[in-house]
């Protein structure tokens, strides 16, 4: 199996797609932010110094998503025609998802991650005051489809935002 990523002589290289069929892309992430209940619960109540906790997380992992290849070497910039971020809260913390759409000739994998990322990054900056022990776990992929590779389902419920 040959790293795509990698020209002949092992060198890093940014993959030529510009012979790819352009098709509708789609990618759904998660991650968890951990967190002790005193903190969700201010949080949740709207009690937190420096605003609107997941309101500045959404907007942060939106912001995230279409900036990607500008944080990771070799990810293509992407017309994003779609990046949405959606919390849950659970006893532990707080679960985040990102869809993320385009229509192109590279999957939105990345742009997915990242945005979930982010939106867990802002919310342990907005609510640092409060508690710095909070932990960001559970990055990961939960769906992708569009492209030659085809459909991937992680299986723990990927159901769109």
């Amino acid at each position: 199996m040959s790293l795509t990523h990698l020209d002949p002589s092992g060198q890093a290289r940014m993959v030529d797609v510009g012979d790819k069929s352009s098709t509708s892309r789609t990618a759904i992430a998660a991650a968890r932010i951990v967190m002790q209940p005193e903190t969700l619960a201010a949080i949740r109540v709207g009690d937190v110094k420096k605003g609107d906790v997941l309101g500045a997380a959404r907007i942060a992992g939106i912001m995230a998503a279409k900036r990607t290849h500008e944080l990771i070497p070799l990810c293509h910039p992407l017309l994003i025609t779609h990046a949405g971020i959606d919390f849950d809260y659970v006893e532990q913390g707080i679960d985040i998802r990102a869809t993320v759409r385009c229509q192109g000739q590279t999957g939105v994998e990345m742009e997915a991650l990242t945005a979930v990322t982010v939106a867990a990054l802002t919310i342990y900056d907005m609510a640092k005051a409060l508690e710095k022990t909070m932990s960001i776990t559970d990055v990961r992929l939960l769906f992708k489809e569009g492209g030659k590779s085809g459909v991937f389902q992680r299986g723990e419920g990927a159901n769109e935002t």
